[in-house]
């Protein structure tokens, strides 16, 4: 995109009332997969919408980098520029729908449409991940709505429920799947008992994988997801810098075995939870936000969320548990989502009204060092008498019990594996540091965190 710095010269104005247009125009940054699917499914669904709400929403300018480039949607060359100005200080556009993706300029351009008071339609997790609280708080400030719902699950509907139908709701947990891709190659190593090399080449191939996968396989893309979440959820500031996070990179064909034999299934987690008896007026929440692969029971529900598909519950005091499920990426289920947010900011609009996320608040985040989990830890040793047994005597002496116990391989290639009964992370980290001390291990693998306590 332009930097924001072409602009300079402009004046912000308050953009007139919708109502002096025949339809409510929307103004583009950005039309790449999701800004082109948007475009394609407002000229699907234009009389319908108009049908059911009254209100005829309509694409009036695009702000792209090359102007000239075939983006394959059906507009009229002049609606293309290369000056964002066009879009954010415009008074013919009434809504600004921001899907380039970044931090900067989308951070100012946001701003600076917010400040001419232009409600905000956005899909960037990684704008609201490390910057929200100030962009939320800038709309609020104008009186203007900033609607995010494609920024965490694609087309699953679960930023609006938070912020609206379970606003009054003391949320307890949430937790979910909420990365297509990593679920995506988990789901063939476990299905097809390929190895992780190989799944991952498949998921490039299909286009769920970038070239450079690593946002998604290292945990960094559910992490902004998690981090949004636990704001919305909680109502606290929670950056994505706040979230731990793991990539599913290290995770063996081994690791996928032995948890099938088990009964469980490997999952990437995205897990935002708040501390029990934290939640009083005046009290600032102690909030647990952390990103990591995990093993849970095949009976537990999102065991059977596959490939690309997202999930994610939300545990609360009075509703109990609830599990929104559907396509969490992908152009369509994308701007199927972006499309239900610019309908509720042109109905808000026209009625000189929008949603708030309310103030949000500090919070203390809780180190990942004080999680309390079962783990499953996977030692390559060498297989002799009264190694076991310096093994066990490791775990022990760090307070880390043993609930059970595999070994395959004899000699110099033995591979033991253990799931522990619940454990301090703390604890469990002074035992591998330990562990690899010992002459007789070769090298600690896979330790991964298993749901559900003792198993």
């Amino acid at each position: 995109m332009p930097s924001s710095d072409s602009r300079q010269g402009h004046h912000h104005q308050r953009v007139p009332s919708a109502a002096v247009h025949a339809s409510v125009r929307l103004g583009l940054l950005g039309c790449g997969t999701v800004g082109s699917a948007f475009v394609r499914l407002i000229h699907e669904q234009q009389d319908y919408i108009e049908a059911r709400t009254g209100c005829r929403v309509e694409v009036g300018r695009v702000a792209v980098q090359n102007a000239n480039r075939d983006r394959g949607v059906d507009l009229p060359a002049d609606v293309f520029t290369t000056d964002v100005a066009r879009v954010v200080d415009a008074p013919d556009i009434d809504v600004v729908v921001e899907v380039m993706g970044g931090i900067e300029p989308a951070r100012s351009l946001v701003l600076d449409a917010v400040k001419a008071g232009k409600p905000i339609v956005t899909a960037n997790k990684e704008l609201l991940a490390n910057v929200g609280a100030e962009v939320f708080a800038a709309a609020e400030a104008a009186g203007v709505d900033l609607l995010f719902e494609a920024a965490v699950a694609g087309g699953i509907p679960l930023v609006r429920p938070l912020r609206e139908s379970l606003l009054g709701e003391p949320i307890h947990r949430v937790m979910g799947i909420v990365n297509g891709t990593t679920n995506y190659i988990l789901t063939r190593m476990t299905e097809a008992g390929v190895d992780y090399a190989t799944a991952l080449a498949e998921a490039q191939s299909l286009g769920y994988a970038e070239a450079d996968p690593t946002a998604d396989v290292e945990g960094y893309d559910a992490g902004a997801k998690c981090a949004i979440l636990a704001s919305i959820a909680f109502g606290a500031r929670v950056v994505a810098g706040d979230v731990y996070h793991e990539g599913i990179s290290a995770i063996a064909a081994a690791d996928i075995g032995y948890a099938t034999r088990k009964d469980l299934v490997v999952k990437l987690l995205a897990v935002a939870e708040r501390e029990p008896n934290e939640s009083g007026a005046g009290r600032t929440p102690v909030i647990g936000v952390r990103v990591h692969p995990a093993m849970l029971p095949t009976t537990h529900p999102l065991a059977a969320v596959r490939e690309s598909f997202n999930a994610v519950f939300v545990e609360g005091a009075a509703v109990g548990d609830l599990m929104f499920y559907g396509r969490g990426a992908g152009g369509e289920p994308t701007a199927s989502a972006v499309l239900g947010d610019v309908i509720d900011a042109a109905v808000n609009l026209r009625k000189g009204s929008h949603a708030t996320v309310g103030t949000l608040g500090e919070a203390t985040i809780k180190p990942i060092d004080e999680l309390v989990t079962a783990y499953y830890i996977r030692l390559e040793v060498v297989d002799r008498p009264g190694v076991l047994a310096r093994v066990a005597g490791i775990f022990g002496s760090n307070q880390v019990s043993i609930s059970s116990m595999e070994q395959h391989g004899r000699g110099e290639e033995a591979t033991l594996m253990f799931i522990t009964h619940e454990a301090r992370e703390h604890d469990v980290q002074a035992t591998l540091g330990a562990l690899r001390e010992l002459d007789v291990v070769h090298r600690v693998g896979s330790v991964i965190r298993v749901l559900e306590g003792d198993l």
